[in-house]
């Protein structure tokens, strides 16, 4: 550890404002390069998140760079299992994240490398600054994509377009991310965090109830193949679920009452 980084600073931190979480990597000396420690302290602030009022999380980061990825400068390259590495500490905040029972969204600036894009890409929406700097540079150091990225990136530009990408290190710019559908949109740098911010309030506020049971089909039509006939049941059952919810009396009698709704996430 630096001076400027004693060895129990805050690497990470929560901020709540309503039905709105924001998860904020904060070690921006090391471009929030992910150390043990960072994964631990994001770790205790999702404990925290758990059985909150919280209705939605905006991850995002200080600084330069979302995250450059694992901190190799703690890497023992003639002696660790980077398998073991990803199993037991990064692979499992990524699931986290994934499972998360409140819709995500992730704002990304600067490089986004490595397990800082497993990260992002773990999100149920990402938007990413214009110049942000996306990919995986791992052909520079010998190793394999990893957290997840290999699974988002064939899922939305496809086999040909990951495989270029990782045999030549290329990074995207937030624009060419967001054009090829890598991401959902991109903004001038100085608008991310305030266009991220508007659109997750707003789902914040909206029926995140039955937002969640849109979330867990959509992971699971594209966890594995199903007939429509198994959508339309999926869905009939979801339904049944939310119109027990008081989002479901509200939404509809509001509409029948021609007023704007006010939902509760419940």
């Amino acid at each position: 550890m630096s001076a400027a980084e004693p060895e129990a600073a805050a690497l990470v931190r929560l901020e709540t404002a309503g039905g709105l979480a924001e998860l904020i990597l904060d070690r921006a000396v090391k471009l929030n390069a992910m150390n043990a420690a960072m994964v631990d302290q994001l770790h205790g602030a999702l404990d925290r998140l758990e059985g909150s009022a919280v209705r939605c999380l905006l991850l995002r980061a200080e600084g330069r760079a979302f995250s450059v990825g694992r901190d190799l400068v703690e890497a023992d390259p003639a002696h660790e299992d980077g398998g073991a590495i990803l199993r037991e500490l990064f692979n499992p905040l990524m699931r986290r994240i994934a499972a998360l029972p409140q819709p995500t969204f992730a704002a990304v600036q600067g490089p986004c490398l490595g397990t800082g894009l497993g990260l992002a890409l773990a999100c149920d929406i990402v938007y990413a600054a214009e110049d942000a700097r996306i990919g995986s540079p791992f052909a520079r150091v010998g190793a394999v994509l990893d957290s997840g990225a290999h699974s988002a990136f064939v899922g939305r530009i496809g086999p040909h377009r990951t495989l270029e990408l990782i045999y030549t290190g290329r990074l995207l710019s937030g624009r060419e991310a967001a054009d090829l559908g890598l991401v959902n949109a991109s903004f001038p740098a100085g608008e991310l965090l305030a266009r991220t911010r508007e659109a997750a309030t707003a789902v914040a506020s909206g029926p995140t109830t039955a937002f969640l049971e849109s979330k867990r089909l959509v992971q699971r039509l594209s966890a594995e193949p199903l007939r429509l006939e198994e959508v339309l049941e999926l869905e009939a059952q979801a339904q049944s679920r939310a119109s027990l919810t008081h989002d479901y009396r509200e939404g509809i009698g509001a509409f029948q009452e021609k007023r704007e709704p006010h939902f509760t996430g419940r």
